[in-house]
């Protein structure tokens, strides 16, 4: 039985930002992957990088399980991969470079090698597979096991022959997600990851997925592996992944990592229903969009299966720039939706981009406006990054600078050129986030004059976060005065 070593190219410990928050997932994708050829008579193994400290460590994995095949196999699920940091990328040419010393087959599947295979092949990867990568993989692994292998029949793969790059078709979507087996949870360490999350947030959170893919056409969205296409697990299928994840490992909440969870008509009534049959409660946070959350009852069925928090794409308070991004929603929308959530009790967060082709001082103020408004429970802020196979991109690339990628998540690099310079967007999310910091402290000391009894943990910590944004907030308009985007 051939030996097949699992890996992935994300290092928590390798992003300083990330590594801060303490909040680490299993690398889903992979897993599913690993199931798959498990499944289909291959020994199976796992290299976890997630909490790893480098990539040498796979030195030791590789001497001791000595592997045919080691896939560099990224969790597409996990949307930091989607970013193509560079960071990542020599983590993988590094692990690519140990293995080829142990003779191995090296395949590689993430959104960067997607984006950038003939990069990969250059550093010594036997193949690349572009785009949704389960099906692929495995019609590669079982076509070089033959005495006579040809590949090139095999669609969605990239590799050289007689020191040319080939290309062979694209491989389709899989739509009936139902056929994949559930992902091998026990390649995992389970216990590192629970006893972390403890520590650090006193409850375990575990991740999966729904659906795969995402049709909406925001013109900054990257999707090398699923495209535009979207397709759905059945509501039963997650329940059962959800009792088993349950029962086996105890975790106290979901991150359900869909781009867009619960689109299908119908599903999140379907999966409400199915969790209340096997008396199953949970706690789960998901990402939707404004405008899907509206529609009929959606925002009741999800608080009755235990939707605790949504994050949504608001990414900005003026109308030009989601117009601009054909982002499809509105800025009442994301009012409407946000104070309709809050009634029901579910906390919603924003995903906020400043930077965007044609931003304003107007359009920045509008945002800043509509977050001290609104005051969602959280807020993520990024800078508009263009990546290759979006319309953003295409617009841009000719401005773009010295550099195609960002190091890691807190880059933050306005990579192209802007009405201002980059350290401008360097310091405006910073700036934003002590704003709106400054008023949940505020809002947490009215609460507590007004009812001392109301006051929790979360209350306390912000007021006396209070004492440090309010100095340092006025540092950054020091700073930020001298730019004429700057909203004050």
């Amino acid at each position: 039985m051939k030996k097949v070593l699992f890996s992935h190219s994300f290092f928590y410990k390798l992003d300083e930002k990330q590594w801060k928050f303490k909040q680490p997932y299993p690398p889903l994708g992979t897993l599913f992957a690993a199931s798959l050829v498990r499944e289909n008579d291959y020994a199976v193994s796992l290299f976890d990088t997630n909490l790893k400290d480098s990539p040498d460590e796979l030195l030791e994995i590789l001497e001791r399980e000595v592997p045919d095949y080691l896939v560099i196999y990224d969790d597409g699920f996990n949307y930091l991969t989607k970013m193509c940091l560079t960071t990542m990328r020599d983590a993988a040419f590094c692990m690519i470079e140990i293995a080829k010393g142990f003779g191995c087959k090296i395949i590689v599947s993430s959104s960067d090698a997607s984006d950038h295979y003939e990069e990969y092949l250059n550093y010594g990867a036997d193949f690349v597979i572009i785009g949704e990568a389960e099906m692929t993989l495995l019609e590669l692994l079982n076509e070089l096991e033959k005495q006579n292998p040809s590949v090139e029949g095999v669609p969605g793969l990239a590799y050289e022959i007689h020191g040319k790059t080939h290309v062979s078709g694209t491989r389709h979507v899989l739509r009936d997600l139902d056929t994949l087996p559930l992902p091998a949870w026990d390649l995992v360490n389970i216990d590192e990851y629970r006893n972390l999350w403890i520590k650090y947030h006193g409850y375990f959170s575990l991740n999966i997925a729904t659906t795969r893919g995402c049709p909406f056409k925001c013109n900054w969205c990257a999707k090398p592996i699923y495209g535009n296409r979207y397709n759905s697990r059945s509501s039963e299928k997650v329940v059962e992944e959800i009792e088993l994840l349950m029962s086996k490992y105890k975790p106290d909440h979901f991150w359900v990592c869909d781009d867009i969870f619960g689109l299908k008509p119908g599903w999140v009534q379907a999966f409400d229903k199915i969790l209340k049959e096997r008396k199953l409660k949970i706690k789960y946070k998901i990402q939707s969009r404004v405008d899907l959350l509206l529609q009929e009852d959606t925002i009741d069925a999800l608080a009755s299966s235990g939707l605790e928090t949504v994050w949504v794409g608001a990414e900005s308070g003026s109308q030009k720039i989601l117009d601009a991004m054909d982002k499809g929603t509105t800025v009442e929308q994301i009012r409407e939706a946000t104070d309709l959530l809050k009634r029901k009790g579910v906390k919603v967060a924003f995903f906020l981009q400043f930077g965007y082709l044609g931003e304003t001082k107007d359009d920045i103020r509008k945002t800043k406006k509509m977050v001290l408004e609104l005051m969602p429970d959280e807020i993520g802020i990024s800078v508009s990054y263009p990546l290759p196979g979006t319309k953003f991109y295409d617009q841009v690339k000719l401005q773009l600078q010295d550099k195609a990628n960002w190091t890691d998540s807190d880059d933050l690099d306005a990579m192209f050129a802007n009405a201002q310079d980059r350290d401008f967007y360097r310091r405006l999310p910073r700036y934003i986030h002590k704003v709106y910091r400054r008023k949940r402290g505020m809002l947490a000391l009215k609460t507590w004059i007004k009812n001392p009894m109301k006051l929790n943990y979360r209350g306390i910590r912000s007021m006396l976060a209070m004492l440090y944004y309010i100095p340092s907030i006025l540092v950054d308009k020091f700073r930020l005065r001298k730019y004429d985007s700057f909203p004050g």
